[in-house]
């Protein structure tokens, strides 16, 4: 059995803050080449460069609404009981502009997203009109300048509007079809290779025995990692056992960065850890954070692995603030609110509290133990608590929207 830390001092950091623990997660992480994707598959990737505009957004001044174009020094006055009569010329509809122009006294019918035909600069909405014929109309308000889509008013072709290292989410890659790209330049994926640990731990649709629980760690990580982008080398799982985890790993060639639960705190049988410690290479342990203050990042075989704890709960948070943002390039994204309930400190850590926001504030989920995993579904938020202070009810908090 491998022994932990012959040594009597350990030869690397332990206790780092979270901000180092992520920059060192991130500085062990391979530099990613460029490709290019269709839009279709671009969901969930990393754009690689700046996109620019290729057109202007809109490409001409158009339509806000149906109704009639028409120059607005021909309405001024129009009113329900004095309402102004044009004659129609025409129309002018989404992909059909009208090819005339609007001289004095007359209007083009125009509907949503239609071009403004030239010589006219304001719409009359449909609401307020009554026909006279097939080409007259009568308006019962002055048509406004103001309903109108300015050309360009979206961006202008040459402006850069995506900048690199956005996570594509669908608005995302609607926006880069918007600016006239079929494809876009990405990161390639990260492979990252997924391994749970622990006798206790068994797939789920599997009878429970005594002492066992069922693998929420594999399943919830695994999720995450393709909300990340990732390419997923699923490990499986291996028990507590040296012999075990190092073939558990063999299955790991290829990948970019290994992500392991359990097995990295202080027991007896946390032997991640150990092979890290005494065979492999430990560039932390631990990290100044509850819940998750046993992750481990090191390396095996010149493989990055980074080791999560066990606790379902610290698991999931230590990947939201330290592996989520080395992976994605996106920092961690916070908002300021008021606190509706006090938060407690911890006089050497920084705390991540699960709350729940009502009405702008947040309050105290109030189970806070690293085994409620019920407390990530229900919550939304998790509340930052600095290392050293508290939180009263009323002060402002810094809160990381789950």
């Amino acid at each position: 059995m491998l022994i932990l830390m012959s040594a009597p001092t350990p030869t690397f950091p332990m206790h780092v803050s979270v901000d180092e623990a992520r920059a060192m997660l991130t500085a062990l992480l391979p530099p990613l080449d460029t490709e290019w994707v269709a839009l279709a598959g671009a969901w969930g990737r990393t754009l690689a460069a700046d996109l620019s505009a290729t057109v202007s957004h809109p490409s001409a001044t158009e339509s806000a609404l149906d109704g009639i174009a028409a120059r607005a020094s021909d309405t001024l006055g129009a009113r329900a009981e004095a309402p102004a009569r044009l004659r129609v010329i025409g129309e002018s509809r989404a992909g059909v502009p009208f090819g005339g122009v609007v001289g004095a006294g007359e209007c083009v019918r125009i509907y949503t997203g239609a071009p403004l035909p030239p010589g006219a600069d304001a719409i009359c909405p449909v609401e307020l009109l009554r026909d006279d014929g097939p080409d007259h109309v009568w308006l019962a308000r002055p048509a406004s300048p103001g309903d109108v889509r300015h050309e360009g008013g979206d961006f202008r072709a040459g402006d850069v509007v995506m900048r690199a290292g956005l996570l594509l989410t669908a608005t995302r890659v609607a926006l880069a079809a918007a600016l006239g790209h079929a494809e876009v330049p990405v990161r390639r994926r990260l492979r990252v290779a997924l391994l749970s640990t622990g006798d206790e731990v068994i797939m789920p649709g599997q009878p429970l025995q005594p002492g066992q629980v069922y693998d929420s760690n594999r399943v919830g990580l695994g999720a995450m990692l393709v909300e990340c982008g990732c390419e997923v080398v699923s490990l499986g799982h291996a028990p507590d056992s040296p012999q075990a985890l190092q073939a558990a790993i063999l299955g790991a060639g290829g990948a970019d960065v290994l992500l392991t639960s359990g097995g990295v705190s202080m027991g007896k049988y946390d032997f991640m850890r150990d092979l890290l410690i005494e065979h492999g290479r430990v560039t932390f342990w631990k990290v100044r954070m509850r819940p998750g203050g046993p992750a481990i990042l090191g390396g095996w075989n010149g493989l990055p692995v980074f080791g999560l704890p066990g606790n379902p709960v610290s698991s999931l948070v230590v990947f939201h603030v330290i592996v989520r943002p080395a992976l994605t390039g996106q920092p961690v994204q916070s908002v300021k609110l008021r606190a509706a309930t006090p938060f407690r400190g911890l006089s050497d850590k920084t705390a991540f509290w699960r709350g729940v926001i009502r009405d702008g504030e947040v309050h105290d989920y109030g189970q806070q133990g690293s085994g409620i995993l019920r407390s990530l579904s229900d919550a939304n938020a998790l509340i930052i608590v600095p290392e050293g202070l508290g939180v009263q009810a009323g002060d402002p908090v810094d809160v990381v929207l789950l």
